[in-house]
């Protein structure tokens, strides 16, 4: 039974979406599978309540906006032009390519022109949320791979806006396409000429006058108020609510309180967002992906299959190490958010029929689903693989001095804080090599003198030339956690007596390295906190020997095992710590300050 009552419709849908998210997460899958699922429940084609899709679809829409909102706000041109042309050029060539297969499956298998151009980018996007999560779990999300398809999904994101415009032309646009989409085109630019300029100096300073009160609901209030009435305002111009949203979140963005409101908009977002999957889940039928699954699967295949060996052909192109590309293919091989969201364009415009539009979610869904295990295969088959590929030039060791290769040290990863290290070492004349995934910086170290390989730091074929056995310490910088655990794994079984400092970004991690052998484990947080410390201690007049002594003593607690701590009163120690590691005891004192705080 159908019921259109607005309140009994939100909260079958808003319970439907929280059942359905718990059952994704005890199955450790994404809660947009959940949000989905939950749709299908009180959908048409599944016995019991049947939510009214138009009541849901209005709240849906809410969704949409928020959702685009907060994309435009979170956008970061900087870390777009960080990544460099692989995510610009690359994602741009890939959407435009797999626009191109897709329209042509879809023509081969009978669709009309307009439901292929929609297959085409439906499969082209990725989804960073499904990127994040995975790589997230695996500790890859500071890889150069994860790095480079965070970046890449985002362009694919920009790509969503422009698809919805043009899109939505071409199946409103009848005989005279042409004039369509440069009426499309048109509108487009004059709305854009007209909100930047205005909102980029209205809003923030509006942002601004409003916080000065200080009342939490009214600025959630208006943050709302300007993301719903931009979305409108875009509306007045004949276009997509998506697209003024997403105007707006870029503009705001330029606020210096653009991550209050992001905070603020969040949880609001959440839930209308929610609320949009279970309206995209009400219209599938499970019993038509189940009859026509060989079309599903089709359509699994040109995202896991043909999109992912293409975007790692294209990053490969850009000189990067196979790993990498592989890698980088694999956490782009599938479907998300705006996917379902131009899906959604397509029937709401009657551009696709209800039969391709069940295909296509299908296809994309099943690719989420495939995202957790196909990256964990991928790694150890690529590491496997590349000891049979032919090697760049310069991930083979130069001709050095052979006493190079003799009491060095061995830097994995050459970014922000490996290349401290290295200048220090430089500085005081002690050799050492370099394992690093950015050929140009292997070029320029070795331009300089310096002995450097390209690849990943974990790469055996790499490790085996560095001569581990003859090293005298091991720095392993690379943010990879994964790849920095099997760094010490191989290390600490080639030189049992070699001394390994490793980065990480968490208690728990650091633990894992120490029982894998790392002689120091340094959490990037914890140092950070004892050097705030440091300077809130000697603005109490503390003395620079009592500080370190504090600190010192801090360390050691960090280092021993949660069991072996000691967090009662400061003792002198005396003796080894029990992890047989050199260190040298450093009495803790008690502090005391010189001076009292009022002075």
């Amino acid at each position: 039974m159908t019921n259109s009552d607005l309140l009994v419709n939100l909260a079958f849908a808003l319970g439907a979406a929280t059942a359905g998210a718990l059952i994704a997460l005890v199955l450790r899958q994404s809660v947009i599978l959940g949000y989905m699922v939950g749709g299908i429940a009180i959908g048409p084609y599944t016995p019991g309540f049947v939510g009214d899709a138009i009541a849901v679809e209005a709240l849906a829409n809410i969704g949409v906006i928020l959702l685009m909102f907060t994309i435009g706000l979170q956008l970061s041109v900087k870390e777009l032009i960080r990544a460099g042309p692989v995510a610009g050029v690359g994602a741009s060539v890939q959407v435009m390519l797999m626009i191109g297969i897709g329209w042509l499956v879809g023509m081969a298998l009978g669709w009309s022109s307009i439901e292929a151009l929609f297959l085409g980018a439906v499969v082209s996007n990725s989804s960073s949320t499904v990127i994040s999560k995975v790589l997230g779990e695996r500790g890859e999300m500071g890889s150069t791979h994860g790095q480079l398809s965070i970046a890449w999904s985002t362009v694919q994101d920009l790509s969503t806006i422009v698809l919805v415009v043009i899109l939505s032309a071409v199946a409103q646009g009848g005989d005279d396409l042409a004039s369509e989409l440069i009426w499309s085109a048109g509108r487009a630019f004059l709305f854009l000429v007209l909100l930047i300029p205005v909102g980029s100096r209205l809003l923030p300073w509006f942002f601004e006058r409003v916080a000065v009160f200080r009342q939490r609901e009214v600025f959630i209030l208006t943050v709302g108020a300007v993301a719903l009435g931009t979305a409108y305002v875009s509306s007045l111009f004949g276009l997509s609510l998506a697209l003024g949203a997403f105007v707006a979140g870029v503009v705001v963005s330029e606020s210096d309180l653009s991550h209050q409101i992001l905070g603020e908009i969040i949880p609001l977002r959440d839930v209308f967002a929610g609320l949009f999957f279970v309206s995209v889940g009400i219209l599938v039928d499970p019993g038509f992906v189940v009859r026509n699954l060989p079309l599903v699967l089709i359509v699994v295949a040109l995202i896991v299959v043909v999109k992912g060996v293409m975007s790692s052909i294209l990053t490969m192109l850009f000189h990067y190490p196979t790993r990498t590309a592989v890698l980088t293919g694999v956490a782009l091989a599938q479907s998300a958010e705006f996917s379902f969201l131009l899906a959604r364009v397509g029937a709401d415009l009657d551009a696709i029929s209800s039969d391709v539009f069940n295909v296509m979610l299908a296809g994309a869904a099943i690719s989420i689903v495939l995202a957790p295990p196909l990256h964990a295969l991928a790694d150890p088959i690529v590491r496997r693989i590349e000891r049979f590929l032919p090697q760049s030039e310069l991930a083979v060791m130069p001709a050095f001095d052979e006493d190079v290769l003799r009491r060095h040290a061995v830097i994995c990863g050459y970014g922000r804080v490996g290349r401290v290290i290295g200048d220090a070492l430089q500085r005081r004349g002690f050799r050492f090599i370099v394992l690093e995934q950015d050929q140009e910086i292997v070029r320029r170290l070795r331009t300089q003198g310096i002995p450097a390989l390209l690849g990943s730091a974990d790469s055996p074929v790499l490790l085996e030339q560095v001569q581990l056995e003859q090293a005298r310490v091991l720095i392993v910088a690379v943010p990879d956690g994964l790849a920095a655990r099997r760094v010490v794994d191989y290390a600490r079984l080639v030189n049992p007596d070699l001394d390994i400092v490793v980065r990480t970004d968490n208690d728990d991690e650091r633990m894992t390295l120490r029982k894998l052998g790392a002689t120091e484990a340094v959490v990037g947080e914890m140092e950070l906190a004892l050097e705030m410390t440091r300077f809130a201690l000697h603005r109490y007049g503390v003395s620079s020997l009592e500080i370190n002594a504090a600190l010192q003593r801090v360390r050691r607690q960090q280092q021993t095992d949660p069991s072996d701590r000691d967090d009662g009163p400061a003792t002198p120690l005396s003796g080894a710590p029990s992890s047989g590691r050199r260190r040298i005891p450093t009495p803790v004192l008690r502090l005391r300050s010189r001076r009292s705080p009022s002075s």
